[in-house]
């Protein structure tokens, strides 16, 4: 009885909104992180852009979490909706650490590996960005968002071949002569490491919550 009283009821939809408006700061973030990744100039300008895009993201998850506890009809289940939100959150997260990272060691030039996992990680936003509306309609979606979770995760199967080469690079050029360098670049490998991380989280947040609607 419950559930056809359910499915008889409006769902709430601003929790699509609410979605995409946080891929939108995960977009904004990742393109600010790859900016500081080129280092000069402009790197602590970025630095603020990623801190900027973080704040607002905190505040989008905020409003979603309340938005979860106040709303009677949700599109789907309450704990997928808060799992996925705060995956996300994570995510834009990490790339701040990252960039608090940069600052605190006053790394200034960044390895070629490492621009690279920033390209991965601003192709890993955009599709992010670009799967999330398909929530709307799981049913016809499914496939599309499917080939999502299969994308981020050869995704992150490159950099991880990426991040190994780089620490291996790091490592001998400056085993030598300069531990300390050793250490702290690969402290923002493994930085730029959980940044892509946090997109797998959402790409099988997102798997999940189709599974369980098929």
């Amino acid at each position: 009885m419950l559930s056809w009283f359910q499915a008889l009821m409006p769902k709430e939809e601003r929790f699509f909104d609410l979605f995409e408006r946080h891929a939108e700061t995960i977009v904004s973030g990742a393109a600010a992180l790859r900016g500081l990744l080129n280092g000069g100039e402009d790197q602590l300008a970025c630095a603020r852009e990623i801190k900027k895009h973080e704040h607002r993201a905190d505040e989008i998850t905020a409003e979603t979490l309340l938005a979860v506890r106040r709303t009677f009809i949700t599109p789907f289940d309450r704990s997928d909706i808060r799992d996925l939100i705060c995956a996300m959150d994570d995510t834009i997260d990490r790339m701040h650490q990252t960039g608090k990272a940069t600052l605190l060691y006053e790394v200034r030039d960044f390895d070629p590996s490492m621009q690279r996992m920033g390209d991965i990680i601003v192709q890993a936003s955009q599709l992010t960005r670009d799967a999330l509306p398909l929530l709307r309609n799981i049913g016809a979606n499914s496939s599309r968002l499917n080939g999502f979770g299969e994308a981020i995760s050869q995704i992150e199967d490159e950099a991880d071949g990426i991040h190994d080469l780089g620490l291996k690079t790091l490592f001998q050029t400056h085993r030598a002569s300069d531990p300390m360098g050793f250490i702290v670049g690969a402290e923002i490998y493994g930085h730029l490491e959980k940044v892509v991380d946090g997109f797998e989280d959402i790409a099988n947040r997102v798997t999940a919550i189709v599974i369980e609607h098929l």
